[in-house]
Formats: C-alpha cells, sequence, structure tokens
C-alpha cells in the first residue's frame, strides 16, 4: 500500500447539496489503489456518534443506546474530503490501514449490495 497511487470515493459527495453535515454525519469511503484493490470503511464524526446514541435511547435500539458499533469504523472530529484524504493517508504510513479498512476487492465491485462499478470507467454508480 505505502508509495501506491490511490484515489478516495466518498459517499456523500453524492448526496444532494444540503445533506452532508461534515462535523454531523457518517460517510462510507471506498479507497482504490493503483493495482486495483479497493477497500473500505466508514467515517463517524464524534458528534454524529452522540446524535445516533441518544436516539437510540429513544428508540430502543441497541440496548437503549448502551452500545453502538459499526463494521470498520473510524471515528473523526469531521467528516470532510480533507479530513479523510489526511486520514488514509495517516493510516497508510503508520501501516494500520489494512487493519482498519475492509478489503472490498474480492466482492467484484459489490460494495455492501449499494454500489457497482462501472468496469469501462472504474467509477461507481449506485445501484437504482
Amino acid at each position: 500500500m505505502h508509495g501506491m497511487k490511490y484515489s478516495i470515493w466518498i459517499e456523500a459527495e453524492q448526496w444532494a447539496e444540503g445533506e452532508w453535515s461534515i462535523y454531523d454525519d457518517n460517510t462510507d469511503a471506498i479507497i482504490t489503489f493503483e493495482d486495483g484493490s479497493r477497500w473500505g470503511a466508514s467515517f463517524f464524526t464524534y458528534k454524529n456518534i452522540q446524535k445516533l446514541v441518544a436516539k437510540n435511547q429513544q428508540t430502543g435500539e441497541y440496548l437503549q443506546g448502551k452500545y453502538f458499533w459499526g463494521s470498520d469504523m473510524v471515528l473523526v472530529d469531521e467528516c470532510s474530503r480533507k479530513r479523510i484524504e489526511e486520514v488514509v493517508e495517516h493510516l497508510i504510513r503508520i501501516g494500520d490501514f489494512e487493519t482498519i479498512f475492509k478489503n472490498y476487492s474480492s466482492r467484484k465491485g459489490d460494495y455492501r449490495g449499494q454500489y457497482k462499478v462501472d468496469q469501462s470507467s472504474n467509477i461507481l454508480e449506485k445501484r437504482p
């Protein structure tokens, strides 16, 4: 991973204008390396976790908010492109990237069932 070029796709950048709050939100990110491997994680802001816990206390989910978990979760102060890029670069540099991100390469472009890769352009598209 270290030294390889990569691109970052951020789900929230596909949302309608005004739907993404970088200080109180969560979004998936998929990192595609020049060797074709794809890795994903979900970025949550600290504020968003607090909001989700409060909601779960009201709805009864997660034992009335007594716990919370998310697959491949990365907690950040803001979930902006700048911060996600910074975190990805840091995790690659210190060698923790493959521990935190999930390898989607073997899934042949099917990410959590929501997205598909257009093989001709190598761009993710939301499934209908």
